[in-house]
């Protein structure tokens, strides 16, 4: 009698601890999921963001551009200006814009990744 118990609570034993590992690795997907939908949401909205605000410094620029040459009275000139501007803040990037970069997506993605 005491041994069909003890069977018994074992049986009873694997059957929850299989169900706790079931239900724990199901929370894991879920977790997962979730998270993993969140970077994909993130990033379709960024690259769309993204998209739209280079179309709309293109286009500024060019209108720039146009203004600076009417200004002087040379046709390419203003190209020329606008370009350096571009050129001179890719170099500001590439000197100094590594860690401020880099600090900020840690920051940005670590709060969205853990704070959820």
């Amino acid at each position: 009698m005491a041994f069909e118990k003890l069977a018994n609570s074992i049986e009873e034993l694997n059957y929850n601890l299989k169900a706790f590992a079931h239900s724990n690795s199901e929370y894991y997907k879920l977790q997962f999921f979730k998270q993993a939908m969140k970077g994909a949401t993130g990033l379709v909205y960024g690259l769309l963001l993204g998209i739209f605000f280079i179309f709309a410094i293109i286009l500024i620029s060019v209108a720039l551009a146009i203004v600076i040459s009417e200004a002087i009275g040379s046709p390419s000139s203003g190209y020329f200006i606008v370009g350096g501007f571009y050129f001179l803040v890719f170099l500001l990037i590439l000197i100094f814009g590594k860690k401020p970069i880099e600090k900020f997506l840690l920051v940005k993605v670590s709060r969205k990744f853990f704070n959820d």
